[in-house]
């Protein structure tokens, strides 16, 4: 998989959306990744205690270098490694004993994949509600206890007796380091190898032989919207109006789902659609690259037609009496360990297809293949020598290889823990939108792969159903019918897309109940429905954090879709409760006040279902509180603020023919006297109190430059 993982993405197909500081970040992310015989140990690194220095050695590097302050002459360390089947812990102990507190201060070093997180869960009492956290850029949240580098995969953490913070460095070059301090009676300094592959049980996680898929994947599938009854026409039509209404705020995505092919079978029978098109696969590839977007088809493992299976049997699985065998779902299951099968069978549909020019792929029925297919023909397998979930890999390995390494691959549906780095992206549960596995899963995101949701529909639930799915920085694609797309119902999709890049801020899962249980994928024999460890119908979480990042400031976007909060304590977001915060709620555009401590979040509007809070800290002078133009109040699209003691300036980039409007303060002792823009047209301001509306009008997707001039009063 090596050789389909590293340098496939190109961070300046997306550099028209996204901020340069963040486009620079891309690239250094979609370096190459360490070559496959840096493979890290799997065990403890060197300790090194002189005097009051430590020093953390693994893989022959200083992954970090402390010095331990106010200990005096009684200060006292020990080292150990504890071990329980794979996973290795190593903690070093710092005692100040009867001379006080101790300092620890010192700089972790990680490679250019490494981010700030919380390792542990939290102790629930006084630990405030339970949130998702994911961030754009590096994390500055108060939360962080921990380094997590997923190109070495490893975490350093220290562990909840001490005060801690971690804060991102200087770059030195060749990687990222982070500041760390840690005060306290007690400090234990914890390192653990192999965090995802062993800790978290993810065996096939093995993130120095691949890099995850950096761009927004949002767009369309057609399966809500037309079921298997899908035309020809419908994509047409359906192509024409979700590009006029979406393709420039960043939906990019086209996919056609169940419905064209004449049977599931042979590849012929995939290639070449049955009667509902006429004009072919390349016709609609056409179509759907000339508005813009990027083609995706979805295509599935199961094999309904029998011919292949008459005339070669001996490229299925058969029973006990040579027979070939049959699976609900999957139909006849072909045999991934026979070479021959898959050069038949796999790579020319998928060779074919991405020859017509089909740039996404979603990939149906693999559970089947596992549970109905190898696993309930286990006995097939031992007979032969070949272990199921290799013959599994083999084949998602041979469309791997036969899409190459530039296209998006959905696993498809459920948790496929066997196909990690093979996939860049799995739909996590059933059928029909579910947010509720964004939380159970929120730690593989980006990380492992790109979650799933599954497709959203713009109905009453269309506010909130974008709003998870943008702030986790998940896969998005919406389903609805062409019509739709010519109202108002677009709103929120308007503003959730692109999807930004995101690291979890959190390298344990908010809601463990589903992923604890994955080992049970080896001995399901069914996939009729969902299992134990596919993501879950029923949230147990209603906050969702994203923390943007950015040279010249940082803010917090959070999301609530529900529970009962009369208070919300700015703590518990990871932010200073010494500090003063403006809240400004998205959906309907109000300055919710300036606080510290806490803030109350009201009831949630009937229109919404949901909430959007923008929280930003209060400066001395103006500046600016959101735009309109994204849920995250500026992520996508500011790519500078600068206060100079006079006037706000900036540069945006707004979608042609959208206005765009800047939400600002004229706090006490400032009056707004001009606003003025270069590459856009000022089309007015306005006032509510203390907040000023300034909109905008571009005629191209091109960055714009803005001043606010204020005089004191």
């Amino acid at each position: 998989m090596n050789s389909f993982s590293n340098n496939r993405n190109n961070p300046m197909k997306w550099s028209r959306r996204l901020p340069s500081a963040l486009i620079a970040a891309a690239m250094l992310a979609a370096a190459p990744a360490a070559p496959a015989a840096a493979v890290p140990p799997n065990a403890a690194g060197r300790v090194h205690l002189e005097g009051t220095a430590v020093r953390l050695v693994y893989a022959g590097e200083a992954i970090f270098e402390g010095t331990v302050e106010n200990g005096g002459s009684s200060l006292q360390t020990r080292t150990r490694v504890f071990q329980i089947g794979e996973k290795i812990e190593q903690v070093v102990y710092l005692f100040g004993g009867s001379d006080g507190p101790i300092r620890l201060t010192g700089r972790v070093h990680g490679s250019e994949e490494a981010f700030p997180c919380e390792a542990d869960r939290r102790d629930r009492r006084g630990a405030g509600p339970l949130i998702v956290r994911h961030v754009s850029g590096l994390s500055r949240s108060r939360l962080n206890r921990a380094v997590y580098d997923r190109r070495g995969d490893w975490v350093v953490s220290i562990d909840p007796a001490a005060a801690v913070r971690i804060l991102p460095a200087a770059d030195e070059g060749g990687g990222l380091t982070f500041d760390l301090e840690a005060e306290g009676g007690e400090i234990v300094l914890r390192f653990r190898p192999r965090f995802y592959n062993k800790h978290k049980g993810l065996s096939f996680f093995e993130p120095w032989t691949y890099t995850p898929w950096k761009e927004s994947v949002a767009g369309w599938i057609s399966w809500f919207a037309f079921y298997d009854r899908i035309t020809e026409q419908d994509v047409v039509d359906t192509a024409a109006a979700f590009a006029s209404a979406l393709k420039s705020f960043g939906y990019d995505y086209f996919q056609i789902d169940d419905g064209y092919q004449q049977i599931q079978g042979a590849p012929e029978k995939w290639l070449n659609p049955n009667a509902k098109f006429p004009r072919g696969l390349p016709f609609l590839v056409e179509t759907i690259t000339k508005r813009g977007l990027i083609p995706g088809i979805w295509t599935a493992a199961s094999i309904l037609d029998f011919p292949p299976v008459e005339d070669h049997p001996d490229w299925f699985v058969r029973d006990s009496r040579g027979q070939p065998v049959k699976g609900n779902w999957i139909g006849w299951v072909l045999d991934a360990s026979n070479p021959v099968a898959l050069d038949r069978m796999v790579k020319p549909l998928y060779r074919g297809l991405a020859d017509q020019g089909w740039r996404y792929f979603k990939l149906d029925a693999l559970r089947h293949l596992r549970y109905e297919g190898y696993n309930a023909n286990r006995d097939y397998f031992e007979k032969k020598r070949v272990d199921p979930v290799d013959a599994f890999r083999r084949y998602v390995r041979t469309v791997r290889e036969a899409i190459g390494p530039k296209n998006v691959l959905l696993a498809c549906w459920g948790i496929r823990p066997e196909l990690i780095g093979l996939v860049d992206a799995c739909r996590i549960g059933d059928d029909g939108f579910a947010y509720a596995g964004l939380s159970q899963f929120n730690s593989w995101n980006n990380v492992v792969w790109r979650n799933d949701p599954d497709h959203i529909e713009l109905d009453r639930d269309g506010y909130r159903s974008t709003l998870v799915t943008t702030l986790t920085g998940s896969l998005m694609m919406l389903t609805d019918k062409p019509a739709l797309y010519a109202t108002d119902a677009v709103e929120p999709a308007r503003r959730t897309a692109p999807v930004l890049f995101t690291f979890p801020g959190q390298v344990y899962d908010v809601d463990p109940s589903r992923s604890a249980l994955i080992a049970k994928a080896d001995s399901e024999v069914s996939g009729s429905g969902p299992r134990p460890f596919d993501a879950g119908y029923t949230p147990a979480c209603f906050l969702y954090s994203l923390e943007i990042d950015r040279p010249f400031e940082n803010w917090l976007a959070l999301g609530r879709t529900g529970g009962d909060f009369g208070e919300l304590r700015l703590s518990d977001l990871g932010l200073d409760p010494a500090k003063e915060y403006y809240v400004f709620e998205f959906w309907s555009k109000k300055l919710v006040g300036c606080f510290n401590g806490f803030f109350s979040p009201g009831p949630l509007d009937p229109k919404f279902r949901s909430q959007a809070f923008i929280i930003r800290e209060r400066k001395p002078g103006p500046q600016v509180i959101a735009t309109n133009r994204h849920v995250t109040g500026g992520g996508p699209d500011l790519e500078s603020v600068r206060w100079d003691g006079g006037m706000l300036t900036g540069k945006s980039r707004a979608v042609p023919g959208d206005p765009y409007t800047l939400y600002l303060t004229e706090p006490e002792g400032y009056q707004l006297d001009k606003v003025e823009a270069d590459g856009a047209v000022v089309e007015k301001t306005d006032r509510d109190g203390r907040l000023v509306r300034a909109t905008f009008s571009a005629e191209s997707d091109t960055v714009f430059s803005w001043t606010v001039k204020y005089v004191r009063t």
